[in-house]
C-alpha cells in the first residue's frame, strides 16, 4: 500500500493532464461560446501546471536545476514541446465545417462540435508519453503506449474533412493494432520466461540467468525481439514504417506535427526501458551488454530505417510525405544511440553516452520537424491545406518570415552547424564511434548526405520558385508563433546542447548503474570487458 501511495505521489503531472483533458471535454460542450473558446486555454494551463509539478526546485547545484532522472526530463520535454504543438493545433477544430455550422446555429447542439474532444485527446496522448517514462512494469508500459496511440487514431480521422483522412486513420488503426499484438506477445513471453511483470524483478531474474548460464534464456530473448519489433511501429522504423507516409499526408498538418513527435518519444522511451531489462547492469563485476541477437537486430533496423527513409524521401512530390520519410530516417539515426547504450564503453562525460544522445536528439528533432510542418500548415491553396512543392514555391517573396523559419528547421534536420540538429548528430555519431560501430557511422553519414537532396529541394522551392497566386497564407497567428518558437529553439538548443547532454548523462535511468567503472575495450581481441574498481 505504501508503495502504491509513493508511486502515485510521482504522477502529479500525469494527473494534471488527465484532469485537464476531462475539463476540456466539459468546456468544449458548454452552451456559452466564451466557455467553449476557453477550452484551448484550459489545455495550455494544464500543460503549464504539469511542467511546474515536474520541476524539482530542491534538486539544484549552485543555483542550476538538474535532471533527477529520465522520467522528469521526458515530462518536461513533453510539456514544453506540447505547448508549441498546442499553439499550432489551436485552430484545428474551427477549420471543420461541422464545428463552424454548430457554432453559428441558432439552436446549439453540443454533439455537433468537436472542440472539446480534440483537445482532450491531445492531452490524453501526451499523458501516455509521460506514463511511459514513469513505467516500472510491463502492464503499465503497455497501457501507457496504448494511451499514447489511441487518441491519435481519432485525431487523424476527425481533424480533416477529407476521405483521405478517414482512410489514413483506418490504416493507422489496423497497423497499430497489429503492432500492439506483436509487442504484447513479446511481453507475454518475457513474463513467461521470468515469472514477473515488474521491471526490477525481470532485471534480477535476467541477471540470475546470465550469472548461471552465461546468457538469458531463449524465451526471454524471443520476447525481447518481438517487443522491439512491435515498438518499431511507434517510432516509424523498418519493418513497421509503412503507415507513416500515408498517415502523415492524410492527416491535418498540425496533427501530422503531433504524430511526428509524440508517439516517437514514447517509443524510444519504451525501447530504452525494455533493453535495460536484459543489459546495462553489472553481474559479477562485469557490465552486461546487449545480447548479440539484439545487437544485430538493432543494427539492421537502424541501417534499413535510415536508408529506406532517405532514398524514398528523394522520390516524393508531396512535402508532407517527404517529411514523413525524413521522420523515418531520423528514427534510424536515433536507434544508433539506443544500440550504443548508456555510456558504458569507455565514456568520459556525456560524449559516448548513447542514451544521453538519444534524450537530447528527441527534442532537437521534434522542434525542427514541428517548425517545418507549422510552416506548411500556414499555407492554403484554394482553401485546401498546402502539400506539394509547388505550394511552397516562391514563399520567400510572399512571406519571408515563413521561408526563413523553414530554412532554419531544414538546416537543423540536415545537421548544419550551429543548429541543434548538428550537435545532436555529433553526439549520436560520436557515441557510435566510441562503441566501435564504425561501419554504422559511415552508413549514417552517407545517408545524412543523401538527405540533402530532398531537404534542399524544399528550400529551392521556397527561395527560388515562382509564387502562385492560388496559394495564400492561412490567418493563424498562433501557428506562426509556434513555428517561430520552434525555429528559435533549433538555434538556442544548439548553444545549450552541452549542458543538456551532460544533464541527461547524469540522469538516473532505471536499472543502469553508472557509479561503477566504465567498460574499456580490450585491443587484443576487440571484445568488451569491464571490472569494478
Amino acid at each position: 500500500m505504501n508503495g502504491m501511495v509513493e508511486k502515485l505521489s510521482t504522477l502529479g503531472p500525469e494527473m494534471c493532464l488527465l484532469i485537464g483533458g476531462c475539463i476540456c471535454l466539459v468546456t468544449g460542450l458548454d452552451r456559452l461560446g466564451a466557455v467553449r473558446r476557453a477550452t484551448v486555454w484550459v489545455a495550455a494551463l494544464s500543460l503549464v501546471c504539469a511542467g511546474f509539478l515536474t520541476v524539482d526546485f530542491e534538486a539544484h547545484d549552485h543555483g542550476v536545476f538538474r535532471v533527477g532522472g529520465m522520467a522528469p526530463y521526458i515530462k518536461l520535454i513533453v510539456c514544453g514541446v506540447g505547448l508549441i504543438l498546442l499553439m499550432i493545433a489551436a485552430g484545428v477544430p474551427m477549420q471543420l465545417r461541422q464545428t463552424v455550422q454548430a457554432e453559428n446555429a441558432k439552436d446549439f447542439e453540443p454533439g455537433d462540435i468537436l472542440r472539446g474532444e480534440f483537445f482532450a485527446f491531445f492531452l490524453f496522448s501526451l499523458t501516455g508519453v509521460m506514463l511511459c517514462a514513469s513505467a516500472d512494469d510491463l502492464v503499465w508500459l503497455f497501457l501507457a503506449l496504448e494511451l499514447t496511440s489511441l487518441p491519435t487514431y481519432v485525431m487523424v480521422a476527425t481533424a480533416r474533412e477529407k476521405t483521405m483522412a478517414q482512410e489514413s486513420a483506418v490504416k493507422y488503426f489496423f497497423l497499430g493494432a497489429m503492432s500492439a499484438a506483436v509487442f504484447l506477445y513479446g511481453f507475454a513471453l518475457i513474463y513467461g520466461a521470468t515469472g514477473f511483470t515488474s521491471f526490477d524483478m525481470i532485471r534480477q531474474t535476467a541477471a540470475m540467468q546470465i550469472e548461471t548460464h552465461g546468457a538469458i534464456t531463449p524465451m526471454l530473448l524471443i520476447g525481447m525481439v518481438l517487443a522491439v519489433i512491435g515498438v518499431c511501429f511507434k517510432i516509424a522504423a523498418v519493418p513497421m514504417h509503412f503507415y507513416a507516409a500515408d498517415v502523415y499526408e492524410g492527416a491535418s498538418t498540425p496533427v501530422t506535427a503531433f504524430l511526428a513527435f509524440t508517439p516517437k518519444v514514447a517509443g524510444f522511451v519504451a525501447l530504452i526501458l525494455l533493453l535495460g531489462l536484459v543489459a546495462w547492469f553489472p553481474v559479477d563485476g562485469e557490465f552486461v551488454q546487449l545480447p548479440p541477437v539484439l545487437v544485430a537486430l538493432l543494427w539492421i533496423i537502424a541501417v534499413l530505417t535510415m536508408s529506406v527513409g532517405n532514398v524514398l524521401g528523394l522520390l516524393q512530390k508531396s512535402v508532407k510525405r517527404t517529411l514523413a520519410y525524413s521522420s523515418i530516417a531520423h528514427s534510424g539515426y536515433i536507434l544508433m544511440g539506443v544500440l550504443v547504450g548508456p555510456g558504458l564503453v569507455g565514456t568520459h562525460g556525456a560524449v559516448g553516452d548513447g542514451i544521453a544522445a538519444v534524450l537530447f536528439y528527441l527534442p532537437a528533432y521534434g522542434l525542427a520537424t514541428i517548425a517545418s510542418f507549422a510552416v506548411i500548415g500556414c499555407m492554403r491553396r484554394n482553401g485546401e491545406e498546402a502539400d506539394s512543392f509547388d505550394d511552397l514555391s516562391g514563399l520567400a517573396r510572399r512571406h519571408p518570415w515563413l521561408a526563413w523559419i523553414m530554412m532554419l528547421s531544414v538546416f537543423s534536420l540536415l545537421g548544419i552547424p550551429p543548429f541543434v540538429g548538428f550537435l545532436g548528430k555529433v553526439y549520436l555519431f560520436g557515441s557510435a564511434i566510441q562503441a566501435q560501430y564504425i561501419w554504422l557511422v559511415v552508413i549514417a553519414v552517407v545517408n545524412s548526405a543523401v538527405s540533402a537532396g530532398y531537404y534542399l529541394h524544399i528550400l529551392a522551392a521556397c527561395f527560388f520558385g515562382d509564387p502562385d497566386k492560388d496559394v495564400q497564407r492561412y490567418p493563424a497567428p498562433g501557428r506562426r508563433l509556434g513555428a517561430g518558437i520552434a525555429a528559435f529553439g533549433c538555434i538556442a538548443l544548439g548553444f545549450l546542447g552541452g549542458w543538456i547532454v551532460n544533464a541527461t548523462h547524469d540522469a538516473n535511468i532505471p536499472g543502469v548503474d553508472k557509479s561503477a567503472a566504465p567498460i574499456t575495450l580490450d585491443d587484443s581481441d576487440d571484445q568488451v570487458s569491464a571490472t569494478k574498481p
